[in-house]
């Protein structure tokens, strides 16, 4: 596979073709279509067209097992629902068809994504159609965050079922710029398609500049940075050390952090801020307002265009929102100029690659293999991932028996990458069960 190419001019023209073709297939505004595949420019504009269309892409990890995928798109209930080839091969009937339907100026709301929380049951994040004032201010909000423009070149680095990999690339086109979607990461083959097509923009997780440097490291060959000018990453806390040599390797002024969960964005951190408070993850956004309860619990007061639910789970919602502000539950402090230190991730989240898994949902899947009594998972830290997932047991199943169950009912990066037999799993004197501090309790640390 080579990278490919994309322009605003066509993928609007295979936006327009999609909105035709939803229409013609009875696709109402507020309605679902999954999608289940990966990154594609008709991926892209399948997205794209849905969303100015007031039709909601829910989409899905295509690495998830079918029963994974099962349980979310019952769950999800879509209109139609396009897997693997059938996203390219919908667009190419719409090209074949011909026709154009209206697009709004603007997307009428945002994808629909999957998290899990503590139940480890999923939960949609789903925005309401917006009006058009609404609608024009989240996309302007994107785009004077990341300062968006006609020339901009993205090359996508996250596969684009992913929130912020999509956001970023639909906030390029939709100022007028390119996108470039190479094959799938592999250090060597990013580095060639930036050297090919020079991009001035990516998102990246901490994983995919750890494993950048250390190819630059192990190859000796230097990375044709130059043509950057912004560089955002997120998805997993930043080690001092890798920030330092990142910042090292992009142009000065470059890369930008930021904090947000799938729920919405909280901060955005220049380097230079960075520097002059290393470890925080930046500011409040424009328009927003951070707060630390009692508990250490970091809230963040959002505009109108920002809101969102938890599709048909009114607790869960009514649970995340106090008045305007939001909360996915990490701990915080804020110091007396507001920069943003992450002091945890909430005890029940492993971020891997950049990636959320959740242990009680691999939890879940892994006490029906035979042989497993009592199971906990839980993470360490990883110089390639960011974390690792783990997991303790107690039983007779091996080490092989469980490695053939997860590949059967999780999706990679949710599998346990160590399996750590115990006789018993450390509780405390109330017997709880403390996931962050296992790794210690068990001696890997």
């Amino acid at each position: 596979m080579q990278a490919i190419f994309v322009t605003a001019e066509e993928s609007e023209r295979d936006q327009a073709l999609v909105a035709a073709a939803l229409r013609s297939a009875e696709i109402k505004e507020g309605d679902r279509i999954a999608l289940v595949a990966g990154s594609s420019p008709e991926y892209l504009a399948l997205t794209i067209g849905a969303l100015r269309s007031g039709v909601v892409p829910v989409m899905l990890h295509p690495g998830l097992t079918p029963e994974e995928q099962a349980v979310l798109l019952e769950n999800a209930a879509p209109s139609l629902i396009l897997r693997g080839v059938e996203v390219g091969s919908f667009v190419s009937s719409a090209r074949e068809n011909g026709s154009y339907g209206e697009l709004a100026q603007w997307p009428r709301t945002r994808p629909m994504l999957y998290t899990s929380g503590t139940t480890g049951v999923p939960k949609g994040v789903w925005t309401e159609l917006l009006n058009d004032s609404d609608a024009e201010a989240l996309a302007m909000e994107e785009r004077d965050a990341w300062g968006f423009n006609a020339d901009d070149i993205h090359i996508v680095v996250s596969p684009l079922h992913h929130s912020a990999p999509m956001r970023l690339a639909m906030g390029v086109l939709l100022a007028g710029g390119s996108v470039v979607i190479p094959p799938p990461f592999k250090p060597e083959t990013l580095v060639e398609a930036i050297a090919e097509y020079r991009p001035t923009n990516a998102f990246m997780v901490p994983a995919h500049l750890q494993r950048l440097i250390a190819f630059t490291d192990s190859s000796g060959i230097s990375l044709p940075l130059e043509s950057f000018r912004r560089v955002a990453h997120a998805g997993s806390a930043c080690p001092d050390a890798l920030k330092r040599r990142a910042l090292d390797a992009f142009p000065d002024q470059t890369l930008w952090e930021f904090y947000g969960s799938t729920e919405g964005q909280f901060t955005v951190c220049a380097p230079d801020e960075w520097l002059a408070h290393p470890g925080t993850v930046g500011r409040a956004r424009p328009g927003r307002e951070l707060s630390i309860d009692a508990d250490g619990t970091i809230w963040c007061s959002v505009p109108s265009f920002a809101r969102f639910e938890y599709w048909r789970d009114p607790a869960k919602t009514e649970a995340a929102w106090r008045g305007d502000a939001f909360s996915v539950f990490d701990i915080g402090t804020l110091d007396e100029d507001g920069y943003l230190y992450i002091d945890g991730r909430r005890d029940d989240l492993i971020i891997t690659g950049g990636v959320n898994a959740y242990p009680l949902e691999i939890e879940r899947a892994l006490l029906t293999c035979s042989g497993v009594e009592d199971i906990t998972v839980f993470s360490i830290p990883d110089e390639s991932w960011g974390e690792m997932v783990c997991a303790a047991i107690v039983g007779p199943a091996t080490t092989a028996d469980l490695d053939a169950w997860a590949h059967l009912h999780l999706a990679p990066h949710k599998r346990p990458k160590r399996y750590i037999h115990v006789d018993s799993i450390p509780v405390t004197t109330m017997g709880k069960v403390r996931r962050s501090l296992l790794a210690s309790e068990l001696g890997l640390l």
